[in-house]
């Protein structure tokens, strides 16, 4: 005998919805235009000194 399945959705307000869909939007965004057009001895840099920054050696 097969178990009944029952599945739930949630309902988020129309404001949370939007607010989410605009912070995707502006994050990707960013990636493609901020990170896909900068130069990459800037994007090197700034990820050698947050590695840096965590206490992790890299030469």
């Amino acid at each position: 005998m097969a178990a009944a399945r029952t599945s739930t959705t949630i309902s988020l307000p129309l404001a949370s919805r939007l607010t989410t869909a605009v912070f995707s939007l502006m994050l990707g965004v960013f990636i493609v235009y901020g990170v896909g057009l900068s130069h990459s001895e800037t994007m090197h840099d700034t990820a050698h000194d947050t590695r840096h920054s965590y206490g992790f050696p890299c030469h």
